[in-house]
């Protein structure tokens, strides 16, 4: 939920894609809820607060520590047109002044106990973490400094205009990155007039005519008990969890969630755009609206996506696309989720000259596998690979509060993660033969290209 920060949960989560990202809040992989063992599934408590903030909380005794995620709905897809950038600029300054302290002071106030702070945002959410230690002469400050900066940010106008260009600097740098232009590209055309289309960083002219009083009023919308959502995971009992999150939220004005974000409407048929950029790789991105947190079809899709492109060295794409043809160092394919449709992408990057034969063989893999779906092989070996193949993915405090904001957040049952092997070892081949053949349209994907046009010398980028 997408700036890149030191901890989970910034991206929504890539479902079947090697790795780990994180966007907010709730952006967690849910990848990495595959390879929890049943009997490692932390118990995840649920309440409502005083002023009606919901909380989830994972008690966590091993280390002398709390850590606590504030989410709040409305990320930059809720950034009104002509303002995109507006959210990422706000999340920005929060602790860049904050009830009359300066960004020195209140970073001051953070470290001389220890204490960590960040911030993030994405297309569905901004959050605000805090790590502490327990001890009251610690966790006390922290925690005041904490809410000094959710509900008292100054904004002041030094303050904006270093932030705001910082984030000019970063879209600048953004046309040298052949990556950066392929994900602005794809997103605008698997989302048309959609705010998922939007850059969460925004635009040189968007982020030029964002004015003070906006990002006040951003705020005043934003962090109010309706929009809110705490999840705390630490060294207390739930006594103790009650009355930290009493503290966290006593101060939040009253007030209602945001608008949510509309559905995703559906591509209108198939869009192919080059950008000519002078490297010596063509980045090759290909996909489409694919699916949301809590999909009917979410588990048939996991599982045949592991198989396609999402499994690293043994999925479909990488042994045709690299090893039988060597096009490519690496191929693959996951399903972003978010509160609506979030992609569906395959992605490649291969010599220039090669370009066409290699997207010609991704979409030749894609369509056939569509088509065909798993063999039983295939589908015994990805399950096996997701339900036990997979490191130990619960083992720090961040984690377990990244998987909590995603459960919360996204409205998944809290016994989500004592489910997660069954329902993976439930899947069929039919079912995913089926899921694939209704939500993957491999006539109507969106395809772009960066790199040098077709018979052009091959560079390097500056």
């Amino acid at each position: 939920m997408a700036i890149r920060s030191e901890w989970p949960g910034h991206t929504p989560g890539q479902v079947g894609r090697a790795g780990f990202a994180g966007r907010i809040c709730a952006g967690v992989s849910i990848l990495a809820l595959a390879a929890v063992p049943v009997a490692a599934t932390p118990e995840i408590q649920s309440w409502w607060t005083g002023n009606g903030v919901r909380v989830l909380f994972v008690e966590a005794h091993e280390l002398p520590i709390i850590d606590v995620q504030m989410i709040f709905a409305g990320g930059s897809a809720a950034d009104p047109a002509g303002r995109e950038g507006l959210s990422m600029l706000a999340g920005a300054l929060l602790d860049e002044g904050a009830a009359g302290l300066h960004a020195n002071e209140i970073g001051f106030e953070f470290e001389r106990v220890g204490a960590v702070y960040g911030s993030d945002i994405g297309s569905d959410s901004s959050t605000v973490y805090l790590r502490s230690l327990i001890a009251s002469d610690k966790l006390d400050p922290a925690v005041a400094n904490l809410c000094r900066v959710v509900l008292q940010p100054d904004f002041t106008p030094d303050a904006i205009e270093r932030q705001r260009n910082r984030l000019l600097v970063g879209i600048q740098q953004k046309k040298q990155s052949p990556a950066a232009l392929a994900d602005d590209a794809f997103r605008a055309a698997i989302y048309g007039d959609h705010p998922y289309a939007r850059p969460e960083e925004g635009t040189e002219q968007s982020l030029t005519a964002i004015t003070r009083a906006e990002l006040i009023n951003w705020h005043k919308q934003r962090h109010v008990t309706g929009n809110t959502l705490l999840a705390v995971v630490g060294d207390l009992d739930r006594a103790g969890a009650e009355a930290l999150a009493e503290r966290l939220v006593q101060g939040l004005p009253a007030g209602p969630a945001i608008t949510p974000v509309s559905p995703v409407p559906a591509m209108p048929g198939p869009a192919q755009e080059h950008i000519e950029f002078p490297s010596s790789q063509t980045h090759i991105i290909m996909g489409q609206p694919g699916m949301r947190y809590g999909d009917p079809d979410y588990f048939p899709l996991l599982v045949g996506n592991h198989i396609l492109g999402g499994g690293g060295l043994v999925t479909r794409l990488f042994r045709e696309i690299r090893e039988r043809h060597g096009l490519s160092y690496s191929a693959s394919s996951y399903f972003s989720p978010r509160k609506e449709a979030g992609p569906f992408i395959a992605t490649l990057q291969t010599e220039a000259s090669q370009s066409e034969t290699a997207l010609s063989l991704l979409r030749e893999t894609l369509k056939a596998f569509i088509q065909d779906g798993p063999t039983e092989g295939e589908l015994r070996a990805a399950k096996q690979n997701l339900t036990g193949g997979f490191p130990l993915r619960i083992d720090s405090n961040r984690e377990i509060l990244g998987y909590a904001g995603v459960i919360g957040f996204y409205d998944l049952p809290l016994d989500y993660l004592d489910k997660f092997i069954a329902r993976v070892d439930a899947v069929s081949t039919a079912q995913v033969r089926d899921a694939f053949s209704r939500r993957v349209d491999s006539t109507s994907m969106a395809t772009i290209l960066v790199g040098p046009a077709p018979g052009a010398p091959q560079g390097t980028a500056p």
